[in-house]
């Protein structure tokens, strides 16, 4: 790592080529990992509609471990890039180790706790013992391996907080074309399509292709951070020590973006509780929306990861106003695209429907869907982009905030209503995403607005 003037190339000249220098391959890698996930929901779908809810269950279940990788993702963003844009080598290297240490550590922990709980949480949801237990086959490989999932993370933040966003989108493209190649092969006895034989292994086999890709970039990335030539650096003696001032600030400056994300995913398994009221094809409705709209996302993601580094490096300079410029120019980009995102989906629901399942009765229930809540994405552009001076700073209480009041004071007692009390039908569901949506981006802006984040240093 090199010293101070080399650090600041995302300091100066045009903001919008910095943003998008960064944005652009994040962008392109999380896009070929949901592109994954979007192939994934299509092999599953050949399989059954009832395959389709047992992996949308799990997911919704297993999301909510992502909580802690949430939390200390979060604190790493700041804790890295600030250190990083003061030139302060020593403390980016510790920052970068004790994230892998201590997330590790975590997730090890969040996963003896869930192979506990899986199967009390799964029946929740379903008293179908197909997709129960479809469900579960798909389950407990996948919280195996979440110690090396959240590793993989962390890599991968690492380098896009000193301004090297092109490793972790080699790695992302690896993970995708790796998944997209197995599933096929581990998942139907004849690969579809070919006359050639495959395991056979159903949804246990996509699980199984997820988790080896998974793994196998871990140690691509892994491999380039210990071979010494790139901005990422660490002392591989110290992964085996805790740091406690490091990691009480992986802890408490992100405690309130996790506290978001635990809020966000309880929603959504409320949520799914509610949609599963109306029966399994509403469920596997909901799950291929739920890839849809993730992939839909990432142009969002790419953008306010971009955004947030380079608001953490221009805190770590006290340069304010581009930290300010830098926000608003994500937040435009992403309202650009998400508008665009939203046309094409009005467009063609039924189409973007049938890639995925055939059968009629779940096409019906995906298209409203599809063309209610998508458009509420570009408030999610103003928010993603707006809060990335939150993550950047370290400030995180505004996503915590804005959650708590759109998702638990507006979605959810609308969908009481909506659900028990006038029993209306499930595109009512779906509009209460848009008032969630709504009322989370003007309390973002409120928020910017204040300029509490402005003060920030971690």
């Amino acid at each position: 790592m090199t010293g101070k003037a080399s650090n600041n190339s995302l300091l100066e000249g045009s903001i919008t080529k910095n943003l998008f220098a960064l944005a652009a391959p994040t962008m392109l890698g999380f896009m070929f990992q949901m592109f994954y996930d979007l192939v994934d929901m299509i092999w599953v779908g050949r399989i059954s509609a009832n395959a389709v809810a047992g992996v949308t269950i799990f997911s919704t279940v297993f999301w909510l471990v992502n909580v802690l990788n949430d939390i200390i993702g979060t604190s790493s963003i700041s804790l890295i890039s600030q250190s990083y844009g003061k030139g302060d080598e020593d403390r980016t290297s510790l920052c970068i180790e004790q994230t892998l240490t201590f997330k590790a550590l975590v997730a090890v922990i969040a996963s003896i706790l869930l192979f506990i709980f899986l199967k009390p949480l799964l029946g929740f949801f379903t008293n179908d013992p197909e997709v129960f237990s479809l469900g579960l086959e798909y389950g407990y490989i996948r919280i195996f391996f979440l110690p090396i999932m959240f590793s993989s993370y962390t890599v991968n933040t690492a380098f896009r907080c000193v301004g090297d966003a092109k490793r972790p989108m080699i790695i992302m493209i690896v993970a995708a074309i790796l998944n997209i190649v197995l599933d096929p092969i581990f998942m139907f006895d004849t690969i579809p399509y070919t006359s050639i034989p495959g395991l056979g292994l159903g949804v246990f086999g996509a699980a199984l292709a997820t988790v080896i890709s998974v793994s196998v970039t871990f140690i691509i990335g892994f491999g380039f951070i210990l071979s010494n030539k790139t901005k990422v650096k660490i002392n591989p003696s110290r992964l085996l020590k805790l740091n406690l001032e490091i990691d009480r600030k992986l802890i408490s400056i992100g405690l309130p973006s996790g506290a978001e994300a635990f809020s966000r995913n309880l929603v959504g398994i409320v949520i799914l509780k509610f949609v599963s009221l109306y029966g399994t094809d509403a469920v596997a409705a909901m799950g291929i929306g739920n890839r849809l709209f993730g992939f839909a996302f990432m142009p969002l993601v790419g953008l306010s990861m971009a955004g947030s580094t380079i608001v953490g490096q221009s805190l770590g300079r006290d340069n304010i106003q581009w930290a300010k410029d830098t926000a608003k120019t994500a937040a435009k980009y992403g309202v650009l695209i998400m508008m665009v995102a939203s046309i094409f989906v009005f467009i063609f629901p039924t189409e973007i429907m049938k890639i995925f399942i055939q059968e009629s009765s779940v096409v019906a229930m995906g298209i409203p869907m599809l063309r209610i809540i998508t458009p509420g994405l570009i408030m999610s552009g103003v928010m993603m982009g707006i809060g990335s001076v939150f993550s950047g700073s370290g400030y995180n209480i505004p996503y915590l905030v804005s959650s708590m009041i759109g998702k638990w004071g507006v979605q959810i007692p609308l969908l009481f209503i909506v659900v028990y009390t006038l029993n209306l039908p499930v595109y009512w569901v779906w509009i209460s995403f848009l008032l969630s949506n709504f009322t989370e981006m003007v309390v973002m802006l409120m928020a910017y607005k204040q300029g509490k984040w402005e003060s920030m240093r971690v």
